[in-house]
Parts: structure tokens; C-alpha cells; sequence
């Protein structure tokens, strides 16, 4: 019911409903707990420790959907063990012109050029501050200014991490949008070398990679064993993709996500794993919408995955029965714990 009726509204007025409402929810007690109880799976067998903190289950809420930390207190209202802001820029910015954001229904799919539209640092920084640390993990997911040159990015990247280091569980380095120009030029080892040793001397806080899907295995291979060599603590593979043979009649502009991203994320994932599985924590993300797709990055290699897209047309009853999927599928294999399942097709 709630999804006809957002489905009414241009695909970003959509997305401000749901934000009011989920602030709303999240300073509600009694809505709070009663989503609680409807959504949170809360098993042992789903638990993990990684990074030092305890993630409760291993599905979280990817970046892009709360670019400015307004809505962690109700992510756990959704099931979520764990949550990402952002992308967080330095200064504020209003992102790409309108329209900006497409649905493609029939095939569960979204595209997207916001353009890191976001109120910057400052006013971010506000938020997290009033609830870090929180019930379950927050990552930051942060990208340079687009008025910045590719010269000065590193700078841009400096004052994030120095600013939010202190205020989430990991941190997450966004070169890989496409809606920022030229900044997946800056996916070159000599920059990401460059940024981690950077990164490293400021904080030991874990930082993460994310890439794209667009590139040769073996080039995400060799970018992503750079940046580990460099001091990053994981990898997020893969953000949204611009292969726009994907989606019948889609715009010419902007990133693609949802079910036309699953393979390709998947397959791409895989080439990852096979490399650095072992070697550093690895997330998934791209075309997950159920347990099934979640069970299969996490036997490729996958420590956690990530959904934002399967959310708008499966609504907020999904991240419960992608978990509630999992228990089924580990008690199957007869694993005790999520963690027996990480890489077992790797094994």
C-alpha cells in the first residue's frame, strides 16, 4: 500500500517522504520498538565480529540513501545490522540538475546521477554526534566536492576523514560514482596508493575502497590489491554501473542499480574474492534483493553485504526476510554461524 502510494511521486519526492518518515520513526519510542520487533532479526548465528565491533546481522543499508546521518535511529526499525551515510563532500552541494532520478519498475530497476547532493561535512557531523556510537555500526561513505580539481581530491579527502574519523565504525573512500565528472579517473593505483598512505597516518580507523563495476577484473584486481598493499581495511564491490545496454529505453546519464546490476556485481565480485579473499574484509553490493543472491556473495567471499535498491520495490519488510532466508540456507548447510559460510566456495 505504501509503495502505490509513493509510487505516485517523481522518484526524489518519493525518497524526502520516506526520509520525514523515517525521522519520524526514529524519534517515536513506541513506533520505534514495534518495528523493532516486527523487522529485527535478532540470532546469534547472524552475528559477527569485524573491525573490533559487533555487526548483529550481515545485511546494512548501502550509501546514498542517508547522505546526511538523518535517519540511523530507525535503521534498525528496518532489520538492518548495520548502516552507511553519505557520500558526505567537504562543503555542501546541490548535486546534478532535476530530473535526476528514473524508475524502471518492470525490471526493479533505478538510475540515478544525484551527484553527491548532500549538505556537506558541517551539519553531517552534527548528526552523527548526537548518536555515535549507536546500537548497530555506522559506516561513512565519503567523496570529494565536484568544484574540486582532480589535483587537489586528496586534500578534499583529508579534511573528511580527519572530520569523521572519530564518529563511525568505518570509513568508506568513494571514487567510484559516476555522477561526479572525472572522478573514477581518480580509480588509478598512484592515487589510491597516494590516499591510504595518507589515510593511514591520520587514523587506524578501518577505511574501505568501493569500485565500480565497469572495469576489467583484472584491472578492479590490481586497484584493490594496491589499496589493501596501501593500508585499506576492506573492499566494497561494486557501486552502480553506467552500461546502460542493461535497461531498455534508460536515460544516457547517470548510474544504474537493481536487478539489471546483480550479475554483473556478482561476477565481478567473485574475480575480487578470488584474489583477496583471506586478505581483507570484503563487502558485497549491487542487485541484492533476497536471501538467496545474499547467501551466494557471502559463500563467494563476502563478509557483509549491502541493499539500497531492492528496498523501493520490495519495501521495508525486506531486509527481515532476506535474514530470515539466511538462518533457513545456514541450517541447511549445517553452519552454526554466519561466519562457517564466508568463502565456502572458496574453500
Amino acid at each position: 500500500m505504501l509503495k502505490k502510494v509513493l509510487f505516485k511521486f517523481e522518484p526524489e519526492t518519493a525518497h524526502h517522504i520516506a526520509e520525514t518518515g523515517l525521522k519520524l520513526l526514529g524519534n517515536c519510542k513506541i513506533g520505534k520498538k514495534y518495528m523493532e520487533k516486527r523487522n529485527f532479526i535478532s540470532d546469534s548465528k547472524l552475528s559477527q565480529e569485524i573491525f573490533g565491533v559487533t555487526f548483529p546481522n550481515p545485511v546494512g543499508l548501502a550509501a546514498g540513501f542517508d547522505k546526511n546521518a538523518t535517519m540511523i535511529k530507525s535503521m534498525k526499525s528496518l532489520g538492518f545490522g548495520f548502516t552507511e551515510i553519505g557520500t558526505v563532500t567537504p562543503k555542501p552541494q546541490d548535486g546534478n540538475p532535476k530530473p535526476r532520478m528514473f524508475r524502471y519498475p518492470e525490471v526493479n530497476c533505478v538510475q540515478n546521477a544525484m551527484g553527491f547532493n548532500n549538505e556537506g561535512i558541517h551539519t553531517v557531523l552534527k548528526n552523527l554526534k548526537k548518536l555515535y556510537p549507536f546500537e548497530i555500526p555506522i559506516g561513512g561513505n565519503v567523496g570529494k566536492n565536484k568544484i574540486t580539481p582532480e589535483e587537489f581530491a586528496l586534500e578534499d579527502y583529508k579534511v573528511l576523514i580527519k572530520k569523521i574519523k572519530d564518529y563511525c565504525d568505518y570509513l568508506v573512500i568513494n571514487i567510484s560514482s559516476p555522477n561526479t565528472p572525472n572522478l573514477r579517473d581518480l580509480q588509478n593505483e598512484k592515487f589510491i596508493t597516494e590516499l591510504f598512505t595518507m589515510a593511514k597516518e591520520i587514523t587506524n580507523k578501518p577505511i574501505l575502497l568501493k569500485i565500480a563495476p565497469d572495469m576489467e577484473a583484472a584491472q578492479a584486481i590490481e586497484l584493490c590489491k594496491t589499496a589493501v598493499n596501501s593500508g585499506a581495511a576492506g573492499i566494497i564491490a561494486t557501486n552502480t554501473t553506467i552500461d546502460y545496454s542493461l535497461v531498455p529505453n534508460c536515460q544516457d546519464f547517470g548510474g544504474l542499480s537493481g536487478t539489471c546490476l546483480t550479475e554483473k556485481s556478482y561476477l565481478l565480485f567473485k574475480e575480487i574474492a578470488k584474489e583477496l579473499y583471506g586478505k581483507t574484509v570484503l563487502i558485497s553490493v549491487g542487485g541484492i534483493s533476497n536471501g538467496q543472491q545474499a547467501y551466494d556473495r557471502i559463500k563467494a567471499g563476502a563478509s557483509l553485504v549491502q541493499i539500497y535498491t531492492g528496498l523501493i520495490f520490495e519495501g521495508p519488510s525486506m531486509v527481515k526476510k532476506i535474514n530470515e532466508e539466511l538462518l533457513e540456507l545456514l541450517a541447511k548447510d549445517g553452519y552454526n554461524n554466519i561466519s562457517e559460510a564466508i568463502g565456502a566456495d572458496l574453500k
